[in-house]
């Protein structure tokens, strides 16, 4: 279980990272499976048109937080 929730904090970072990139310059590998937070869920949101690089950001500092808390349930 907790290897899941680790590949899942992993993905959100990739996700969040490669977004980024990709609002900024242009991600020219692995678009489809990397950009789907930043292609598919925001432009759904309308409230985040405009911030779309901070929301990428926030879900990476997100995933980061998963993968802490994950290792931190795995050492106790």
């Amino acid at each position: 279980m907790v290897k899941a929730i680790q590949f899942i904090g992993f993905v959100m970072v990739l996700q969040g990272v490669s977004g980024t990139i990709d609002r900024l310059f242009v991600q020219p590998f692995m678009g489809i499976f990397l950009n789907f937070f930043n292609r598919v869920v925001i432009p759904r949101l309308d409230f985040l048109t405009g911030y779309e690089v901070y929301a990428n950001l926030s879900l990476a500092v997100l995933g980061a937080a998963v993968l802490v808390a994950a290792d931190r349930f795995e050492a106790s």
